[in-house]
């Protein structure tokens, strides 16, 4: 689920220029992020959305780690969202060449682990965005 929230974050970023997600509650059976966009986007964009990503999942992308100086990962990755009180050294996490993300979560090795990305719904209000999703097999 965290891999396939990567690819949701640079998909994002991709379709609609907006910074990842503001937000994120990743659970095993169904997770939710929230964005920051100007407008509401229309079902056509969200299932879009739905078939890029399964599109990338489907790409059997490997899912690389290094490690990096903080400013040459500031090169690669939006820092913004980082503590003040980081290490100097960061874990950037790859997939494939479609993302690069600091992250010190767990992923899967292979996008063909993932299963199948499923959007179960999604609202906007006042600039917000939430995404609410599942994985399938």
């Amino acid at each position: 689920m965290h891999t396939a929230e990567h690819i949701l974050n640079q998909t994002m970023v991709r379709m609609f220029g907006c910074p990842r997600s503001m937000n994120a509650h990743i659970e095993r059976k169904k997770s939710k992020c929230d964005y920051s966009l100007a407008e509401a986007p229309t079902a056509e964009q969200m299932a879009d959305v739905e078939k890029q990503i399964n599109e990338v999942i489907d790409q059997h992308l490997p899912v690389t780690i290094k490690f990096l100086p903080k400013e040459e990962a500031g090169d690669i990755v939006d820092l913004r969202k980082l503590p003040e009180n980081v290490s100097d050294t960061l874990r950037i996490v790859y997939i494939g060449d479609y993302d690069a993300c600091a992250c010190i979560g767990d992923h899967v090795e292979n996008t063909s682990e993932i299963g199948h990305f499923k959007l179960l719904n999604h609202d906007y209000k006042e600039g917000r965005l939430r995404l609410r999703f599942k994985l399938t097999e």
